[in-house]
């Protein structure tokens, strides 16, 4: 099969390709001078975006000239030596401690990206605090600063299929104690930035896909294990987390007081039977499916963002291409499920 763009062939590579600014990114910063704080930044999205916010500060300044932070516990010391390579300041930070958040360096540029999903239902207060309070604690310590705070489309109501998913105007509706907690981080930020002025851009991001994680390679691992793939939120949203990263960075230019909402994802309604059946062609695999398709699902309009940002550079043809070649060479994985396919919320 001729692929459209070669596919990584390594985790280096990858991570390469996932930190690679657009031209719009390096613009973002050169219209946004100052240090950089990721906060959170020890995810699975976190090191590649810290990364990218290096690499574009320094062909938006010539070198660089400005600090860039990345904020976490850190449990990798491999991510955290990375970084540090790639020229990011890394600090170890317990975002729950009030007396670490102040320690942390003033930055006129914040991008916001802790919090917890999975675990919720063994530990819903954990995640309670990580979803409310820490960012109570960032918005107020940042209330000077420009933030790009990350939040999920998990925020909206199960819509109908045939809507195009759910636009920013609609009212929350979350499903279960993670979607609500994640409703409080919002209202978190809201609240602050509508006290002190702050400019805020909030971030309803899904799916991100890497090729270690991802609702696409939770399809092909199946396919490859011949475990049968539910159907019961059949139809999803996507997007290349290379993609998802630059449209943060991208987002401090449209941080604004009031708060803006963006959602971020693919551009269109993808039906999990129907990628499944393209991963399988791909994979030379018959995928086994059970259950039926709902006629809603958790779905997001990205116009909005397109609008604003511009769309995807990755189609989902290349990301299908890659994933099964990926998951058929048996590179590495995260082993960390998204659960997309939870109805209830329960994570």
């Amino acid at each position: 099969m001729t692929k459209a763009v070669p596919a990584p062939e390594s985790v280096d590579e990858l991570e390469d390709r996932l930190s690679e600014p657009g031209d719009a990114t390096v613009a973002a910063l050169r219209d946004n001078p100052g240090d950089v704080i990721v906060l959170g930044a020890g995810g699975k999205m976190g090191p590649t975006l810290a990364r990218m916010v290096a690499r574009a500060a320094r062909l938006a300044d010539g070198s660089l000239k400005r600090n860039v932070y990345a904020a976490s516990r850190f449990s990798s010391d491999p991510a955290a030596l990375a970084l540090q390579h790639a020229g990011v300041t890394v600090l170890r930070s317990n975002l729950l401690d009030l007396d670490a958040v102040q320690r942390l360096p003033d930055a006129p540029n914040v991008i916001f990206m802790a919090g917890q999903k999975f675990g919720t239902s063994e530990s819903p207060a954990r995640t309670w605090m990580l979803n409310g309070a820490v960012p109570a604690l960032c918005a107020h310590r940042y209330r000077t600063s420009r933030i790009v705070a990350f939040s999920t489309g998990n925020v909206y109501p199960l819509v109908p299929v045939s809507s195009g998913g759910a636009t920013e105007s609609l009212p929350t509706k979350p499903v279960g104690s993670y979607a609500a907690s994640c409703v409080a981080r919002e209202s978190a930020f809201t609240i602050n930035a509508r006290a002190w002025n702050t400019p805020l851009a909030i971030m309803r991001l899904n799916y991100a896909v890497d090729l270690r994680y991802g609702v696409l390679v939770d399809i092909a691992t199946k396919i490859a294990a011949g475990t049968a793939i539910d159907l019961a939120m059949g139809h999803v949203n996507v997007i290349w987390q290379g993609d998802a990263n630059r449209a943060a960075i991208e987002m401090l230019s449209v941080a604004a007081n009031p708060p803006v909402v963006l959602n971020v994802s693919g551009s269109e309604t993808l039906s999990v039977r129907d990628l499944a059946n393209r991963l399988g062609s791909r994979m030379n695999a018959t995928p086994k499916f059970t259950g039926v398709e709902a006629p809603d699902a958790l779905l997001s309009n990205t116009q909005r963002s397109r609008s604003l940002l511009g769309p995807p550079s990755l189609s989902i043809d290349v990301l299908l291409d890659w994933v099964a070649e990926w998951v058929l060479a048996r590179r590495p994985l995260l082993g960390k499920p998204t659960h997309f396919e939870s109805r209830t919320g329960a994570y």
